[in-house]
């Protein structure tokens, strides 16, 4: 059998789920309570960094107080925390630009590669492996762009393209086209006939391939098939999940059935349009139960996105990200930082406007804002721009800004741990961190 690499891999069209980690420990997860509303994690990421001089918060007279690029957060100041000063330690610093902070998620070394690549299980896949069991669709991944393919300073542009990785070696398969996005999350079930037959497929091309590999090859095709008959256990859970009769007993999301119609075909346009219905898409998502961890970058790191709506702004935000102090190239990176803001506010309204019974939708997630650099026109990730939205089922407190520029122990992955502990997942430790942030 003559089967290409690119013949074999044509089944990654399927999303890759993760498997359960046997290495971590996990302990005392609480079993979710049948007439309450479940809390779901998000991680949205914007790339470049920001504009430092007017990010940020401060408690004031009234409650927390928001710098220029956060104002458009006060109608839900009182669910948001705002946190300074932290970051992560093992990012590499001076070389290679982007790729090396893109580890916003594990807390562990980019690894300096031009071929392969690996950073590190990411904590949303961790949680998805546990509350994915309850839904159809264990996370879902979503971005607005394709990943390049170039290197620069001895790294791999592979990395600039993904926050969410399945394994080390293996980002979680990212959806940027809101009608594919669409169609894995609401799926009336061809999808998973569809995903039966392409498994197939996939476990067909590897059997013929397995003698014609190295040992190193052949423990990647090990690590692929583990996720592939990850997959096909999720596919039989969704069905079972799908054709269960809850019988009117215990919690029941608010949205029983698609409020959008299926988007067209292909990338919208305006990278506006593009950004408001992947928002769209996902609160649906969190509204109808479809899944209750997400990650969405609205933009790649490195990304030169457009937004010709904003008066006068013209350039690529990565562009504008290098702006030199001059002002008019500044004025204009405060306008891109203002309007994805604002978009992410938006989203963060609509589901607060959510019923969910005793809360709100937004009361019972944890909705997160980052970025792998702090100041994108020197590549500073000393410290990161964080935000954290809504109430982890009221385990978290709003209207909160956190400074822990002072504190030595001030690693992003104590957030994580935090997080993921809310989420049902307790481990030992994370990434570079062994005791979560109190928040």
């Amino acid at each position: 059998m003559n089967t290409s690499r690119r013949q074999f891999l044509r089944g990654t069209g399927v999303a890759l789920g993760l498997p359960w980690f046997e290495s971590i420990s996990v302990f005392g997860a609480e079993t979710p309570k049948q007439n309450v509303a479940p809390r779901r994690l998000g991680v949205c990421f914007t790339g470049n960094g920001v504009n430092p001089h007017h990010w940020g918060a401060k408690m004031g007279a009234n409650g927390i107080e928001f710098a220029n690029s956060l104002r458009p957060l006060e109608p839900i100041k009182n669910q948001v925390a705002v946190f300074t000063g932290l970051w992560n330690p093992t990012t590499i610093e001076g070389e290679g630009g982007h790729y090396p902070k893109m580890n916003v998620l594990c807390g562990l070394r980019v690894k300096k590669t031009t071929t392969d690549v690996e950073v590190g299980t990411t904590m949303d896949q961790i949680v998805a492996a546990h509350a994915g069991r309850d839904t159809p669709v264990p996370s879902i991944v979503l971005g607005t762009e394709r990943p390049s393919y170039a290197t620069d300073s001895g790294f791999t542009s592979i990395y600039s393209a993904y926050i969410s990785w399945s394994t080390p070696t293996t980002p979680a398969p990212k959806e940027i086209f809101p009608q594919q996005a669409f169609d894995q999350l609401f799926d009336d079930g061809s999808k998973r006939r569809r995903d039966k037959s392409i498994l197939d497929l996939v476990l067909g091309d590897a059997k013929g391939l397995r003698t014609r590999l190295s040992q190193r090859d052949s423990q990647k095709l090990d690590e692929y098939l583990t996720s592939v008959r990850e997959i096909e256990l999720r596919v039989e859970q969704a069905e079972k999940i799908s054709q269960a009769e809850t019988g009117g007993k215990g919690w029941q999301p608010s949205v029983k059935t698609p409020t959008l119609g299926r988007p067209e075909a292909g990338i919208p346009a305006s990278s506006e349009d593009h950004l408001r219905i992947m928002f769209d898409i996902l609160l649906l998502a969190y509204q109808m139960d479809r899944t209750r961890v997400a990650t969405f970058m609205l933009n790649n790191d490195l990304s030169n996105m457009r937004f010709p709506s904003l008066d006068g702004v013209s350039s690529g935000i990565h562009e504008l990200s290098h702006h030199a102090n001059d002002e008019t190239r500044l004025a204009h990176y405060q306008k891109v930082n203002e309007f994805q803001v604002k978009l992410w506010s938006e989203f963060l309204q609509k589901m607060a406007a959510t019923n969910e019974g005793e809360r709100s939708l937004l009361d019972n997630s944890m909705i997160l804002l980052t970025s792998s650099l702090m100041d994108g026109n020197a590549h500073d990730s000393k410290q990161l721009p964080v935000v954290l939205a809504g109430g982890g089922g009221g385990t978290v407190k709003g209207g909160q800004a956190y400074d822990l520029s002072s504190d030595p122990n001030r690693k992003l992955c104590r957030l994580h741990l935090a997080l993921m502990d809310r989420m049902g997942v307790r481990v030992e430790r994370f990434g570079d961190a062994e005791n979560a942030l109190a928040i």
